[in-house]
């Protein structure tokens, strides 16, 4: 009696800060974490997968999703589309794991309704600005260690750091031995890392081709005039005599007659 006491009893859901209800999930076909859970938080729904020791973006998330929170868990990488399944997602914390690499379409599928992402405390040295170019969003890029080049430049021209995060957008190991320890925010605001003007990862390809074509061109240039030239002083040359051709036997003895 009494163990089927427990096994009608509720099951237990970590705690939720607000108004919140649990609700069990609705794909008992997919194996989750006991932790990780369906609640209405403010009136949205919202999934919470928190310290579960997941090493990737687990399945079967509801579609009507608008708060995602996969922290503190083993994720090491973000492949492309991993969120596309949720058309309603406007809140995704990813803070706090172990992300080394994101897909340029890490969060394709998002760019109508993803309002903030939280990559906090995480491992990346860089990302690819072409993740965030379809979104509008809010994002905390804080204590990662990062490379702090040209390509998080162009990151941060397509994002909107969340207030109080720019501080903590720190150079890591990777970046040049100068730049080490310090604000990237603060060395952007002194100098370009791109060079001057917008587009400068693309520089030194741009730069490449000019030299090339510029080469095809002297090329072509050097023809023309060596052609020109070659012309020119064939005209300038006095025009070669016809050659006279010897008087025929016959032509003489004709000539002596007529004498």
């Amino acid at each position: 009696m009494e163990a089927g006491a427990r096994r009608g009893e509720s099951p237990s859901f970590p705690s939720c800060s607000g108004s919140c209800s649990h609700f069990p999930f609705p794909h008992p076909s997919h194996s989750l974490p006991s932790s990780c859970y369906v609640a209405e938080e403010a009136g949205e729904r919202t999934f919470r997968c928190s310290q579960a020791g997941l090493v990737a973006v687990p399945q079967g998330i509801p579609n009507d999703t608008r708060k995602l929170y996969l922290d503190a868990n083993r994720l090491a990488s973000v492949p492309a589309g991993a969120f596309q399944h949720l058309p309603a997602l406007a809140e995704l914390d990813l803070s706090n794991n172990v992300l080394i690499r994101l897909s340029d379409a890490a969060f394709q599928g998002l760019g109508n309704t993803l309002r903030y992402l939280d990559l906090s405390a995480n491992q990346l040295t860089s990302v690819p600005a072409e993740a965030f170019r379809e979104l509008q969003i809010q994002v905390n890029l804080s204590a990662n260690p990062w490379r702090c080049d040209c390509a998080l430049q162009e990151v941060l021209r397509w994002v909107r750091l969340a207030p109080g995060t720019g501080a903590g957008i720190i150079c890591g190991p990777s970046a040049r031995p100068e730049l080490v320890g310090q604000e990237f925010l603060s060395l952007i605001e002194e100098a370009e890392m791109c060079g001057p003007g917008r587009g400068g990862a693309r520089r030194g390809t741009d730069a490449a081709l000019l030299v090339t074509m510029g080469g095809w061109l002297a090329l072509v240039v050097a023809y023309l005039a060596h052609y020109v030239r070659r012309n020119q002083e064939e005209a300038r040359r006095p025009p070669k005599l016809a050659p006279t051709l010897p008087a025929r036997s016959e032509d003489s003895s004709m000539l002596s007659t007529v004498i």
